[in-house]
């Protein structure tokens, strides 16, 4: 595998289309990433504390609908 100078220098030779088309690549990469590790987060129960947290919230009336936050900035 090449090391992280090696890569960085290979990045800096790319065209601006080839870049793009790595930054679109890489963004989907780390998305779905990020999904894979709430999912095992979720399964695995270490996001059960913030859960109740947020269903706290829900109850005491401490939230907003995203409606509202999309419609008024």
């Amino acid at each position: 595998m090449s090391s992280a100078a090696e890569i960085q220098q290979a990045i800096g030779r790319l065209s601006s289309q080839e870049f793009s088309e790595l930054e679109r690549w890489f963004a989907a990469e780390g998305n779905r990433k990020r999904d894979q590790e709430i999912g095992a987060d979720s399964a695995s129960g270490a996001l059960d504390s913030l859960m109740k947290e947020v269903e706290d919230d829900i109850a005491q009336g401490k939230t907003r609908p995203t409606d509202e936050l999309c419609d008024n900035p």
